[in-house]
């Protein structure tokens, strides 16, 4: 899927403002979210609609745990989402949710970047 004339990032100046005063795990939580938004604007591919992820990245594109799965599975509920990228380390955080939350949802654990990128983009 990598399309070696695609020069968007070459060509293009990007700014992602994090501001400084969020809540602490706001900012790495949201590392899938910012890659796949970007990757999305680069390559012109739409990302699912009804679709939630969080996880930290790492430079190696490991996908990390993150806290507060419970109120991010609630939210999610909540804006009609059916299907959620979590963390391979947050599957434990997912088992002990209760059946009421889970309920309906299309749970997908990624451990690397690149399952992250088969969910949102369909692959």
């Amino acid at each position: 899927d990598i399309d070696p004339t695609n020069s968007y990032f070459d060509d293009t100046d990007i700014h992602m403002h994090v501001p400084e005063g969020a809540t602490p795990k706001d900012g790495p939580s949201a590392g899938v979210t910012m890659v796949t938004a970007m990757l999305s604007l680069a390559t012109d591919k739409p990302i699912k609609s009804d679709l939630a992820m969080t996880g930290e990245v790492s430079l190696t594109g490991k996908v990390l745990a993150v806290g507060g799965i419970k109120e991010k599975t609630m939210a999610a509920r909540r804006a009609g989402i059916k299907t959620i990228v979590l963390p391979e380390d947050c599957r434990r955080d997912w088992d002990e949710l209760p059946e009421y939350l889970k309920d309906g949802l299309d749970i997908q654990f990624a451990s690397d970047y690149s399952s992250v990128y088969d969910v949102a983009f369909g692959r």
